[in-house]
């Protein structure tokens, strides 16, 4: 099983195969958010600034001035933690054509513990105009979604995680702004994004024979796919999202907004409260309640 950084980093360099104008920038991580092979394909259009993520953006977004499409990555604590107000100002409020890819976003960075496990990313870039945030679920995904966004005229931002695993495949479809149901259902219905849907689509399998779970990959969270949610919000009654981010503005806040005035409906969120901590990845999805088990004992709540 692959990652969705080596999803990225895959399709970066077919990118760079077909046109010349991509470009990657990071701030001395190359390997880690899986850059290096675009360094060596195409040593003349990589660029590495260093530890400096202010300069990152600002690198970026006068390349994007020069007809240039930069792919700019580092770790969702070091991008956008470190440099939001360069991301404010050189890239969304220029609506500068620059692609923002974090990696390590979530608890699943681990014994990184909390300064790195980066927990508010989405509701910090959804809240920006002008910016495209998506959250693909695999490596295939994660493919598609690069590809796709280099296509987007205007910033982009996407993140994942560090975790590996295959909910999609290289003939599912993927179009920016239009969610993707994974596991059809009637009596409840479970969004989310990320890696955190392998747990949601366990609790829905396991609980098939009493209770109709529908599974929705809410992959872009602006655009968010309003039509989608206010189908399942007539069809299912109740919505619980599920991510491996702050409930505080992340995904269920932008489910929650696109409900409360489109077809109101209760909205449950699963998510993180606090900073996250120190521990292995499976350690900290049971300590944080993102487990199967967890998805399950609240869809029988709420049911």
């Amino acid at each position: 099983m692959k990652s969705c950084r080596d999803g990225f980093g895959d399709a970066l360099v077919e990118l760079g195969k077909k046109n010349k104008n991509i470009v990657a920038i990071t701030a001395d991580l190359s390997q880690s958010v899986r850059m290096d092979a675009f360094k060596k394909r195409f040593p003349e259009r990589f660029f590495d600034v260093g530890v400096a993520e202010q300069n990152l953006i600002g690198v970026a977004s006068g390349l994007a001035h020069l007809g240039k499409i930069p792919f700019a990555s580092s770790f969702g604590a070091f991008m956008p933690g470190m440099c939001f107000q360069q991301i404010r100002t050189a890239v969304s409020y220029n609506n500068a054509n620059v692609k923002l890819v974090a990696s390590h976003c979530g608890i699943n960075v681990g014994e990184d513990g909390a300064t790195h496990q980066m927990l508010e990313d989405i509701s910090m870039m959804r809240s920006l105009p002008n910016m495209i945030v998506v959250s693909p679920c695999d490596y295939w995904q994660a493919k598609k979604a690069v590809v796709a966004v280099s296509k987007a005229g205007g910033p982009c931002y996407v993140r994942f995680g560090r975790e590996e695993g295959v909910l999609t495949s290289a003939k599912t479809p993927f179009v920016l702004g239009k969610a993707q149901v994974l596991k059809d259902g009637k009596d409840i219905a479970v969004v989310g994004c990320g890696g955190v849907l392998a747990e949601a689509l366990k609790a829905a399998e396991f609980l098939e024979s009493e209770i109709s779970v529908m599974v929705v990959n809410m992959h872009t969270i602006k655009p968010i796919d309003e039509l989608m949610l206010f189908h399942i919000a007539k069809k299912c009654g109740r919505i619980i999202v599920v991510e491996d981010h702050s409930v505080h503005g992340g995904l269920g806040s932008a489910v929650s907004d696109a409900v409360s005035e489109g077809f109101p409906v209760p909205v449950y969120k699963m998510g993180m409260k606090t900073f996250g901590e120190s521990g292995s990845a499976e350690e900290l999805i049971k300590a944080f309640h993102l487990k199967s088990v967890d998805i399950i004992r609240k869809i029988k709540s709420v049911v």
